[in-house]
């Protein structure tokens, strides 16, 4: 039963994205910092919006507007973390989302999760 759950979730999942993780950083010639990546993901996923509300955050004198968001993936995907960075690179069904970056901010866990359903945000200003 699990299993044809788990199927029915990946038919829904039509988009596709890379997750990647700050693994390290430097500098370039001109003593800017360059930050280096590791890919731990690249395949489908779905977008979803957990509400129409967004979060407002000030920081210093900026006004930013945090959008929450869920990012559901194939339960295969392990090892994620808070602050690992989602891209997505293609969209079937909404063609603003492509090139959209998220950071992921809540991780869940269950038993018998049909999809690995990860808490996002996106800077929307």
């Amino acid at each position: 039963m699990l299993s044809r759950g788990r199927a029915a979730a990946e038919r829904l999942m039509v988009d596709t994205c890379t997750i990647r993780r700050a693994s390290g950083e430097g500098s370039d010639d001109d003593g800017n910092v360059i930050v280096t990546y590791e890919d731990l993901y690249a395949g489908k996923c779905r977008v979803q919006q957990t509400s129409a509300q967004a979060a407002q955050q000030e920081s210093g004198e900026d006004y930013l507007l945090l959008l929450r968001l869920e990012v559901h993936l194939p339960m295969s995907v392990i090892g994620l973390e808070t602050g690992d960075e989602v891209t997505i690179t293609a969209s079937v069904h909404d063609p603003d989302l492509p090139g959209r970056v998220f950071l992921i901010r809540d991780l869940a866990h269950k038993s018998h999760a049909t999809a690995r359903r990860v808490g996002v945000t996106e800077r929307t200003s």
